[in-house]
């Protein structure tokens, strides 16, 4: 199996804390009502902590299509939250998995919060990581990152 690594940021005028809650805790109810192609999120095997597995499914055009993510690692003290894209209909063939290292930490100057990333595309075999693969991946994580922060701003009661 190949293993490509690379790091992504995405900042934030949201809380460090508030950011955190809103992409682990709450982000089964906030995604659906805010990604249009998300229809379900639903916890398949355990309670949530590492080791669940969820299935999200997500329906474009006349196309369904499903993921399983499974929980590696929780720490909300450090605001980390790690997991893996293991399986489903819409994790590319060339894949084995996809990991997701993050960390919430505060912004520059205090001000807001940074989200760290470290992706691991794990393709079949030693198969090289195609650039759209890659590409299509990150757009999709910033899109639902700005999706929840732009929720979180417009619903600060929650």
């Amino acid at each position: 199996m190949g293993a490509f690594a690379f790091d992504e940021e995405n900042s934030s005028t949201v809380a460090p804390a508030t950011l955190y809650k809103a992409l682990t805790k709450d982000a089964d109810t906030i995604i659906p009502k805010i990604i249009g192609a998300i229809q379900t999120i639903e916890i398949v095997e355990g309670n949530g902590g590492p080791g669940t597995v969820k299935k999200i499914t997500a329906s474009e055009g006349d196309q369904t299509s499903f993921v399983l993510q499974k929980v590696d690692a929780i720490d909300e003290a450090n605001l980390v939250y790690d997991y893996s894209i293991v399986g489903g209909t819409g994790l590319h063939e060339s894949l084995e998995k996809v990991t997701f290292q993050t960390k919430v930490v505060p912004g520059t100057d205090g001000n807001g919060s940074i989200a760290k990333a470290t992706l691991t595309f794990h393709t079949k075999d030693d198969a090289p990581l195609s650039d759209a693969v890659r590409d299509e991946t990150k757009a999709r994580g910033a899109g639902i990152f700005k999706a929840i922060e732009g929720y979180v701003l417009a619903n600060p009661a929650q």
